[in-house]
């Protein structure tokens, strides 16, 4: 892991940056991959912007990934390119060949191309592709599908990014990355694929405790068949949700996209050499909460008051615009940024600066105190 956390500070894929990536992102990086990269535009979105997989590897066990199902979730899009550049120089790093003869990978870098466009989680229909793995209205959706069917994958990974309220309500540290043996039906079953997602799970985990120690979870397992990631698995083939998070003051997410890809480097160890580890590792991993907000005021004379943040995109980029944190969402608030306003009434305050102004960044309050937001 150490020497992977090296190779990718020094040999990230630098024209992939900060979060606005889509297709126009990604076309020139596509045309330059070498030929032992199968490179195929399979399919269009419903606005008719390619979709693309890219086929790497001769191994008999074969991988099925997918990034940027929700169009703003694009950290794994940029680990993906970032892997793509490792299978490049497999001499930096004996595993990456190791992997490549004992793996085929089928990788759908954007599959929602409208909703990374638009920087929105649904498609150009307003649909949530992953909530439509049995109806299929989308023809997003009816794409993977019948990658799906075509390929015949023995595991799939599910590439996703959370926002930055998740954390964990018994340490106070930040959920970095997440992960997720998605349930095979209601009743949460361990069935054979299911225990063998969480067994590579369980190795990312101890592969990488070591650089986020305590900022590492499982999502809830409640079932939902029309969630990809439980249909694949009640077909009976292993599958893994990634879930790319907030590393401190890392709103661009360019650390945290380190972490994916060691993590789907580790993936990719255990699926190429599988290692005896019990369920019972998985099972201890704690799950996470939604427990944060991005600047939390502490200590003010109304009680402790969060901002959430809003990504939006604009024509310079995403811009976070700082809103009200719902208070369902920070009942056990912790705050990537913590502000002390002791004595001071702040609640009001942010209502009346907040609502109907999300341009505003420096707020005066009481005693000639002026906060950046």
């Amino acid at each position: 892991m150490e020497t992977l956390l090296t190779w990718h500070k020094n040999n990230h894929e630098k024209q992939l940056l900060g979060r606005y990536i889509h297709v126009d992102s990604i076309l020139e990086l596509l045309e330059k991959l070498p030929s032992e990269f199968e490179v195929k535009q399979c399919g269009f979105s419903v606005e008719k912007r390619p979709i693309h997989t890219v086929t790497i590897g001769t191994g008999k066990t074969k991988i099925l990934l997918w990034s940027q199902m929700h169009g703003n979730e694009s950290t794994t899009t940029k680990a993906v390119f970032d892997l793509f550049k490792a299978f490049q120089q497999v001499g930096e790093n004996p595993l990456f060949e190791t992997i490549l003869s004992s793996c085929t990978l089928c990788v759908v870098p954007i599959l929602n191309p409208d909703g990374a466009f638009a920087y929105t989680r649904i498609n150009a229909n307003e649909v949530d592709l992953n909530r439509d793995a049995q109806h299929r209205s989308q023809p997003e959706s009816t794409l993977l599908w019948g990658i799906y069917k075509d390929f015949q994958p023995h595991f799939c990974f599910n590439l996703h990014g959370q926002r930055t309220i998740y954390g964990f309500e018994d340490t106070g540290k930040p959920s970095i990355l997440s992960f997720l043996a998605p349930s095979a039906d209601k009743s949460r079953s361990i069935t054979l694929s299911r225990k063998r997602s969480m067994q590579v799970i369980a190795h990312i985990y101890n592969e990488l405790m070591p650089y986020l120690p305590g900022n590492m979870g499982l999502y809830d397992d409640g079932f939902n068949l029309n969630c990809t990631g439980d249909t694949f698995q009640a077909g009976g083939v292993p599958t893994i949700l990634f879930e790319a998070g907030h590393y401190p003051g890392d709103y661009d997410r360019e650390i945290t996209r380190q972490y994916v890809f060691m993590a789907i480097v580790a993936a990719l160890e255990n699926v190429s050499n599988p290692l005896p580890i019990n369920e019972a590792t998985y099972l201890a991993i704690p799950e996470h909460q939604k427990c944060y907000c991005d600047i939390l005021f502490k200590n003010a004379v109304d009680g402790d008051v969060g901002i959430q943040f809003t990504e939006k995109l604009t024509r310079n980029g995403i811009e976070f615009i700082p809103e009200l944190a719902l208070k369902e969402e920070t009942s056990s608030m912790f705050g990537h940024r913590v502000i002390d306003v002791s004595g001071i009434k702040i609640k009001k305050l942010l209502e009346e600066k907040l609502i109907g102004k999300p341009d505003i960044r420096h707020l005066n309050v009481d005693k000639g105190i002026t906060i950046t937001l």
